[in-house]
């Protein structure tokens, strides 16, 4: 079964609603940016929430 190897369904299940939360948080900038123009303070925030996201997924993928 995916996902139940060596016990780490914690770490797994939160990267991936990281994940989600992440392709979620594009949609809205998008949308905001096509029908508000663009706020760069929101796209900061969405790259900043990219980069947590890839940390969490290399550090899951060297432990």
């Amino acid at each position: 079964m995916p996902g139940s190897a060596n016990g780490s369904n914690g770490s797994s299940g939160s990267t991936k609603a990281m994940g989600i939360l992440t392709v979620g948080g594009l949609v809205v900038v998008t949308a905001y940016t096509v029908a508000l123009g663009s706020n760069g303070w929101l796209w900061f925030g969405w790259v900043v929430l990219g980069l947590l996201t890839l940390a969490m997924v290399v550090t899951q993928q060297s432990g």
